[in-house]
């Protein structure tokens, strides 16, 4: 698999190397941090349709489920805004952390974000696991919330980094891929706790130390990435870790490209006033705008409410709950797709190639037949697997990658920071929505798909095969961004322009 400098079609130099085992054993490490953050999402809607859950925390939920009030709608039996702020407090925590995150992987490696996000969750976990009250479950998930800021701003950048271009995106998914077992074996602990007579909500939520133990005790024994060693002044060490991770004593042209590159990073004080710049203006805007869509697909409110969504579409406790197993198999095989072909055909195609469908116009009161509900679970399972194989891992891919380590670790934090702040918002207002709008919510969400879909055709070039330190090419010759690419930027000596609009 070795390759030769030059010049490839993707516009970006190929180095010296191979694809070596430790590479791919260190990443697929370094992707179980995702494991934290699937397994979250997957637990909290799960346990929040469980009636003993209900019943100790939120009892005015419990009394209206069995209850309802006159023709209270399906679709308003599970609002109830201390309940979503139940599930959606991590993500504003994640918000938060994202930012204290970005200085620890800067000043001290992208290894130290992940062992302190990983402690931090465990801790979170047990907290939660634990809880005697609705208050210690929400310091729990505040906690969990903190551990996944710091997760998910390190990993991405962690994978980016180590990765040789040519599987960059394959090795990077496997971040969504460790986020989708994470969901996957969640379903399958809700329905088995589900069967337990008492605490099995205990057991859910406790679980997620295991998770987190993975996490934890991998990053312990994973090697910091050679951009970041070289950004802490460590070059010997990272020459020696480049050679290690690419096979071969013949390292010299992206050495000096990395070297080059943490340079330039050396002169930004401030990375947060930097990436304001106008030369930073394509990644400033597209890392904004690619976990807002994301998180207007409409996936994570499926996800971390699936049962709850299934339980108002009219399937029983155990229906519901096998239901979210199904879809989340699906994720989990949709998201394999993704890693087998982003590198091939590249980010644009998965991006634009994504759909949503919708059944739930065509019942207005929520009072589903069971022939309408399978359909229901049929298309849901449809649009899981459309987002597994796009939004969902080039969400975290493509932010993580187009940036120049003078802003990487900002970047990767606004990243987060917009993902988990519409996470929150979309969280906190989805119950209320689903009652309000009912079916039309689902048109609201399908309604943006369109629009990022636009987004992505005019706005995102290809990046599929580009060196990470090499991305200025990629921006200048952009149709719109290449204007504010200065010719001096790093990476354009000797420019190979591509039209990748």
């Amino acid at each position: 698999m070795a390759v030769g400098v030059g010049i490839d079609s993707g516009g970006g130099k190929q180095y010296e190397g191979r694809v070596t085992p430790f590479v791919i054993a260190t990443c697929l490490v370094a992707a179980t941090g995702g494991l934290i953050f699937g397994y979250d999402i997957g637990i909290s809607g799960g346990v929040t349709s469980m009636d003993e859950f209900l019943m100790k925390f939120f009892p005015s939920v419990y009394a209206k489920e069995k209850n309802p009030i006159g023709h209270e709608s399906q679709y308003c039996k599970f609002e109830n805004h201390l309940l979503t702020l139940f599930t959606s407090s991590l993500y504003l925590a994640a918000l938060v952390a994202s930012f204290f995150s970005a200085a620890t992987t800067r000043k001290l490696g992208r290894k130290a974000s992940m062992t302190v996000g990983g402690l931090v969750f465990l801790v979170g976990a047990i907290l939660n696991g634990a809880a005697m009250n609705v208050w210690m479950l929400i310091i729990g998930r505040i906690l969990l919330g903190v551990g996944i800021g710091y997760a998910n701003q390190s990993v991405p950048v962690y994978l980016s980094e180590m990765a040789p271009a040519k599987i960059r995106g394959a090795l990077n998914i496997g971040f969504q891929m460790a986020i989708t077992i994470g969901i996957f074996a969640a379903n399958l602990v809700n329905y088995g706790t589900a069967q337990m007579k008492e605490n099995g909500w205990r057991v859910s939520l406790g679980l997620a130390a295991v998770p987190a133990l993975i996490m934890t005790i991998g990053a312990l024994f994973l090697p910091d990435t050679p951009n970041s060693l070289i950004e802490r002044g460590m070059k010997e060490e990272a020459r020696e870790m480049l050679q290690k991770i690419r096979g071969t004593t013949e390292v010299d042209a992206e050495y000096d490209d990395l070297v080059e590159a943490s340079e330039v990073s050396k002169l930004v004080e401030n990375p947060w006033k930097t990436i304001m710049e106008p030369r930073y203006r394509p990644q400033l805007v597209i890392t904004a705008l690619i976990p807002f869509f994301q998180q207007l697909t409409g996936i994570n409110v499926i996800m971390f409410y699936a049962p709850v969504l299934f339980k108002t579409l009219g399937f029983g406790d155990d229906a519901a709950l096998m239901s979210a197993v199904v879809s989340g198999l699906v994720n989990v095989f949709a998201t394999v797709v993704s890693v087998f072909t982003v590198d091939k055909f590249g980010r644009r195609a998965l991006f634009l190639e994504a759909l949503i469908a919708s059944v739930f116009g065509v019942s207005g009161d929520g009072a589903f037949s069971k022939e309408k509900g399978n359909l229901a679970l049929a298309l849901i399972c449809i649009y899981v697997a459309a987002f597994a194989w796009s939004w969902g891992p080039l969400g975290w891919l493509v932010p993580s990658e187009i940036h120049p380590l003078e802003t990487r670790s900002a970047g990767q934090s606004m990243n987060v920071s917009v993902n988990m702040f519409f996470t929150f918002v979309i969280g906190q207002l989805f119950l209320s929505m689903l009652c309000h709008l009912k079916f039309g919510l689902f048109f609201f969400f399908g309604g943006w798909v369109l629009v990022m879909t636009v987004f992505v055709y005019f706005f995102i070039p290809e990046t599929k095969n580009v060196p990470i330190e090499e991305m200025n090419r990629v921006w200048k010759s952009h149709w719109f961004w290449g204007k504010y690419i200065p010719d001096d930027a790093p990476g354009l000596a000797n420019p190979h322009h591509n039209n990748n609009a």
